[in-house]
């Protein structure tokens, strides 16, 4: 079992600001491409940091608008300066944070979740810029196909990593709901089958109706 990693889910065509890219430049580029953020590279295509959205709409925000309806905020010196910013090196969040084309899904679900961030720019060993992996990219992993998870379960994790028999444990995949059905020797089998199954790409919930030969007769049903 291995898990998909970033650099098989990653955009690899990315849209790129220079330094001295100017703002009005800057807004065309999310415009024209439909994106929600740019990143900032050097001539030898280095991360240097990421321009957003967010980072553009300082330059409306911290302006004084004596008619406004809703209170006026208190920004901080380093949020003027980037307000009054004209060209990507002054208009950036820096550093970046980014993910690596190794990383698996989990990694980089992860580092998103952490960070609050909606995509991640994928720097190589030497930090250049090699593509752009979003949450969209990510959620990807459960379009798999039924056939696809139920063939990767029955083969590589029961059979290949846990030596286990077609017959002790059926696999039936809908819509991404696992249901694993059978028998095992011992009780202690079943944690570890539905651990490694649910953690498989493309499972949405894992159900185990699993029993054991060893020690009292009894049924596990669990949900994962």
């Amino acid at each position: 079992m291995q898990h998909r990693t970033v650099a098989d889910l990653m955009t690899r065509d990315v849209v790129r600001a220079r330094r001295d890219t100017s703002f009005k430049e800057i807004v065309r580029l999310l415009a024209d491409n439909d994106v929600t953020a740019v990143p900032v590279v050097d001539e030898l295509d280095h991360l240097l940091g990421v321009v957003s959205e967010a980072d553009l709409l300082r330059k409306c925000s911290v302006r004084a608008d004596p008619s406004s309806r809703t209170p006026a905020g208190h920004p901080e010196a380093w949020e003027k300066d980037k307000a009054e910013g004209s060209r990507a090196e002054e208009l950036m969040s820096a550093p970046a944070v980014c993910a690596r084309p190794e990383w698996t899904v989990v990694e980089a679900a992860r580092v998103m979740t952490l960070h609050n961030v909606k995509r991640l720019p994928v720097v190589d060993e030497a930090e250049r810029l090699t593509g752009v992996v979003s949450r969209g990219d990510l959620l990807r992993i459960f379009l798999r196909r039924d056939d696809a998870i139920r063939e990767e379960i029955a083969r590589d994790v029961l059979g290949h990593t846990l030596g286990l028999a077609p017959t002790d444990v059926v696999v039936e995949v809908h819509e991404g709901r696992v249901t694993l059905t059978g028998t095992v020797e011992v009780n202690s089998l079943i944690p570890i089958i539905e651990r490694l199954a649910g953690n498989v790409d493309g499972v949405v919930s894992l159900t185990a109706h699993i029993g054991y030969r060893t020690g009292a007769a009894r049924t596990s049903l669990t949900d994962a």
